[in-house]
């Protein structure tokens, strides 16, 4: 799942960052409300960690703005304020959450996760694709009614090719959705996790559309 952080404070974005990213998320950073509006109307993500001090433009506009858009994308808002007033403000504007400095990571990490369950369970809470199964909320997988473990970011790879299952899906989109905006590896980095994913799932689960990309299909359809 795709994050984006807002946040001014750039140690602590950065470390929310290498946190989440090491979570298995894919996470880009702004360091403004301009910046941060921009990227989140023109990237799709799956969450918003917005500051609500920021220059530019503040974190209430930034989500004021995006809801009057009818983007519905998830936010937890953080902020160095501590009021019920500040609070009733920012769940005003349409934020989900809130959450005080100083804060744990644990605790972020928690409400990140209970946020993206909740938003899951609002859709199709678990991706099915003939005998396997992905629940994003859980971050399960189940082959054959069997549990399969993957490391977070063959989770990621597999979560958007199930999201987009039956179609193909290029490499590239795949480099966008699963790692983060400013990543400029090797594009190949997708097959070596295409690959382990097939060692774990079968060869035939995720098929190869040469010249084009992959096509989950799934074992059993």
């Amino acid at each position: 799942m795709r994050v984006l952080i807002v946040e001014d404070e750039k140690r602590l974005a950065l470390s929310l960052a290498r946190g989440l990213t090491a979570e298995g998320f894919a996470v880009d950073v702004a360091h403004d409300g301009i910046d941060g509006l921009h990227r989140a109307t023109e990237g799709p993500y799956d969450l918003i960690v917005l500051d609500i001090m920021l220059p530019g433009m503040n974190g209430y506009r930034v989500c004021s703005e995006l809801r009057a858009a009818g983007d519905e994308t998830p936010i937890l808002m953080l902020t160095a304020k501590d009021g019920e007033y500040d609070e009733a403000e920012g769940l005003d504007t349409g934020a989900d959450d809130y959450l005080t400095k100083p804060f744990s990571y644990v605790v972020l990490l928690a409400r990140v996760r209970a946020l993206l369950r909740r938003r899951t369970r609002g859709g199709a809470s678990v991706l099915r694709v003939g005998e396997l199964t992905v629940d994003p909320g859980a971050r399960r997988v189940t082959l054959g009614g069997s549990e399969v473990a993957l490391t977070a970011k063959e989770f990621a790879v597999l979560e958007y090719l199930a999201v987009r299952a039956g179609e193909v899906v290029s490499k590239a989109e795949v480099l966008e959705h699963v790692w983060d905006f400013a990543y400029e590896g090797d594009v190949n980095i997708v097959e070596v996790y295409v690959s382990a994913l097939r060692r774990k799932l079968g060869p035939d689960v995720i098929a190869t559309v040469r010249g084009a990309g992959y096509r989950l299909v799934g074992p059993g359809v």
